[in-house]
């Protein structure tokens, strides 16, 4: 239990090491049974952190060097139900690919298994100069990932959204400088006491490196004007990475609540919500880009690339909503990464059983697993547009609620209310397309394996889930989201146990 909150980050990071040497190296059953295990063993591992976390919030200090001068880990309500939905959605695109899809090139497992050492230790860090270093392996896997396979289009895509993030990574190390050399410290729970005492010289200073980073997460989380690569790379990623990839946002958006909304938030004196007046317009944008997208979408990739930058938008409007929108956001992410995970993958099952077509909305032959693959997309559409009895709708509901009263709660309802009705037409003529609109034999495509259906369905399951736990989960993310504004306060009783004399 004392090294708990370390587990996510070294289990597939080990795994992951020991697959490059003999004698897993060579051997494609012996990495995906390894990969398997060690996918399980985060499970049980996340699962445990997250009962743990709702008593006490488990603090790592790395070597034993205590904050804000050690690193450490921070294991709250928040880190931990993040680090669980990585991994249960990780669980789902490790059960497609090993389907075959991990056969297409080499060093799939290594490099899947590397980034979500990545995805957990960008959520567990508590300073943001371990965060930059998890976005960069988490990176690095992820442009060998894309890639995967091979292909021109996957190389074309892979050129843009790996010069993004080396441009990104950059503006990164600018803002750590900055905001080090005005507040002598990047640990999250210390930056948060230390801001306050800012004086207007070095206020002027740190808003700069507060909104350099602002700008370094609107790229990770592809937020309104730096969207534009988000489309084309998630819709030419191979299918268990695209679903993995429907993380890579909330990475950046959870970084976006961790920093604007707690060390510069209200209490961040003459920085207070300095990003605020930035985030309400881009979210709004973001939202408005992202419907416009759903609607526009030639094929059924792109349309749930566009609808995970509608989950960012709305996303982002939670956070300016804040209060209770913080936890009703958080229940909402729960169900869009899942989901959306799962609609990658069904994209590909089904443009398989299409023949030339693919998964274009145009006229072709029949899908031979029409019947199951029908029935799965029903559900995901129903999911992800909003619509009762499943979790999208809750989510949704719980938005509303929240923002009632606030003063953009005009721009709420109505954004929230019209995105999902442009995801519904949208899903709609997706739908009718692909499955009605068919002409001649099947043909002879390839049925869809037990293990690949089985991905789909253990991902669209956490959907009636959510649902049916509606209450207690609920309870959870607003609890996780009232915690997150505390800013850490088990690591500030350590720093100021170290202060004392």
């Amino acid at each position: 239990m004392q090294h708990l909150a370390i587990l996510p980050i070294l289990v597939p990071m080990l795994v992951g090491i020991l697959q490059l040497l003999p004698p897993l190296q060579s051997n494609i059953f012996r990495q995906r049974v390894s990969s398997l295990l060690a996918v399980l063993a985060l499970l049980a591992v996340a699962t445990l952190l997250l009962v743990t976390s709702t008593s006490a919030t488990q603090v790592y200090s790395l070597g034993g060097w205590t904050p804000p001068f050690g690193i450490v880990l921070v294991a709250d309500r928040l880190s931990s139900m993040m680090v669980l939905l990585t991994t249960v959605l990780g669980f789902g695109a490790l059960l497609y690919a090993c389907a075959g899809e991990d056969n297409t090139g080499m060093y799939f497992h290594p490099l899947f298994l590397f980034q979500l050492t990545g995805i957990n230790g960008a959520f567990l860090t508590g300073d943001i100069f371990n965060l930059f270093v998890f976005f960069e392996i988490l990176l690095i896997a992820s442009y060998a990932l894309l890639i995967h396979g091979g292909g021109k289009q996957k190389t074309q895509a892979s050129v843009h959204y790996v010069t993004l993030n080396l441009v990104g990574s950059a503006m990164f190390l600018f803002a750590l400088g900055i905001l080090y050399g005005t507040l002598g410290t990047l640990n999250m729970a210390d930056m948060a006491q230390r801001v306050t005492l800012l004086h207007p010289q070095e206020a002027v200073l740190a808003q700069t490196g507060a909104l350099l980073l602002l700008l370094v997460f609107g790229l990770k989380s592809a937020m309104l004007p730096l969207h534009f690569w988000l489309p084309r790379t998630y819709a030419s990623a191979s299918a268990p990475v695209a679903a993995l990839f429907a993380i890579m946002t909330k990475v950046g958006v959870y970084s976006i609540y961790r920093v604007h909304g707690v060390i510069f938030g209200e209490g961040a004196g003459l920085l207070a919500d300095v990003a605020l007046p930035w985030l309400w317009p881009l979210a709004i944008l973001t939202l408005i880009i992202g419907t416009i997208g759903v609607l526009a979408s030639p094929t059924l990739r792109t349309l749930t690339a566009n609808l995970v930058l509608v989950s960012v938008g709305t996303l982002l409007l939670t956070l300016v909503v804040g209060g209770a929108g913080l936890g009703a956001g958080l229940y909402y992410m729960l169900h869009t990464t899942l989901v959306t995970g799962a609609l990658f993958l069904l994209a590909d099952l089904i443009g398989k059983q299409r023949g030339k077509a693919e998964d274009r909305f145009v006229p072709s032959r029949p899908i031979t697993q029409g019947g199951v693959l029908g029935a799965l997309f029903f559900i995901a559409a129903m999911a992800v547009v909003g619509l009762p009895p499943l979790s999208g709708f809750v989510g949704k509901v719980l938005i509303l609620q929240a923002s009632n009263g606030s003063a953009g709660m005009l721009w709420v309802w109505s954004l929230i209310l019209l995105s999902g009705l442009a995801a519904l037409v949208a899903v709609s003529r997706a739908g009718t397309t692909l499955f009605w609109k068919v002409s001649g034999d099947p043909g002879d495509s390839p049925l869809a394996t037990r293990l690949q259906l089985a991905a789909v369905v253990w991902l669209l399951l956490a959907s009636p889930l959510l649902v049916i736990f509606g209450g207690p989960a609920a309870e959870f993310t607003e609890a996780a989201a009232a915690q997150m504004q505390l800013a850490y306060p088990t690591v500030k009783e350590m720093m100021n146990a170290v202060n004392q004399p």
